[in-house]
């Protein structure tokens, strides 16, 4: 069994991808961390560069793009470890970031699911969702600019004003990268293949609240370059919405736990 594992989704993301890998193979010998990429139908030859620059990471091909959570089954079918780290291609990662999260999982049995501080190129921190999504939220991250009470919303929603230097609980760990206790992610069956993309780390995050605690660990941190493709396409924005609908649909019955605190509930 490999102390780590990393599942990387991959969609043409070939510019991207390179100083991840180069990160993964320097800081872990591949007896201590298996990395596995499913590649979803990509035109720009992301597999066959990654296959030729990096001859120890698995590559796996899917026939057809069916989404995020989906590809990451894939990879979760396959994976034999104690820790497995959900990564996007655009993460660049420090030596100590995934041995950290996995020594605070070790030191804390009733933490199943933890993410670090995700910061932009510039060191500055990005501010994700760390409670469980609303509608009054999700107007907030694309109205924001508008001002109050839109800004507000999103701050609530993103934990922006509260100070979060140590581990803390959350209801939203954000799918750009985390890491959870393998075990558990077998148990839960991976990720629900209905959400193409957006929310599927949010149902993710609810399903794996049923076994323990989900934290915000600012033990180490990870750079993440963001694009915000939804709010850009029409395509993007979409899909959002349909999986929106979707997650919504889903939990509307659930009584399983309360949300974190707000100010007000929707």
């Amino acid at each position: 069994m490999y102390r780590y594992s990393v599942g990387i989704v991959t969609y043409n993301s070939k510019k991207e991808i390179g100083q991840l890998l180069s990160q993964l193979t320097s800081f872990f010998s591949p007896e201590e961390c298996q990395v596995i990429i499913l590649d979803n139908c990509s035109t720009d030859g992301t597999a066959e560069w990654v296959e030729q620059h990096y001859p120890t990471v698995t590559v796996l091909r899917s026939k057809e793009n069916k989404g995020f959570g989906h590809g990451h089954n894939q990879i979760i079918k396959k994976i034999d470890s104690q820790y497995h780290a959900i990564v996007n291609p655009d993460i660049n990662i420090q030596e100590d970031s995934i041995p950290k999260l996995c020594e605070y999982l070790d030191n804390h049995p009733e933490a199943v699911m933890v993410t670090p501080r995700i910061l932009n190129e510039d060191g500055s921190e990005q501010f994700l969702p760390k409670r469980r999504p609303k509608i009054r939220y999700l107007l907030g991250g694309r109205l924001e600019k508008f001002g109050a009470p839109f800004s507000k919303w999103r701050a609530e929603y993103t934990m922006k004003n509260e100070k979060l230097t140590k581990p803390t609980p959350i209801d939203f760990c954000t799918g750009c990268f985390s890491v959870i206790r393998t075990d558990i992610l077998k148990k839960l069956g991976g990720f629900d293949d209905d959400f193409f993309m957006y929310f599927e780390d949010a149902d993710l995050t609810r399903r794996a609240q049923k076994y323990g605690e989900v934290l915000f660990c600012p033990v180490t941190s990870v750079t993440h370059l963001w694009e915000r493709a939804s709010s850009k396409s029409a395509h993007f924005l979409k899909i959002q919405i349909s999986s929106m609908f979707l997650y919504f649909k889903k939990w509307r019955n659930d009584s399983q736990r309360a949300s974190l605190p707000s100010n007000k509930d929707s």
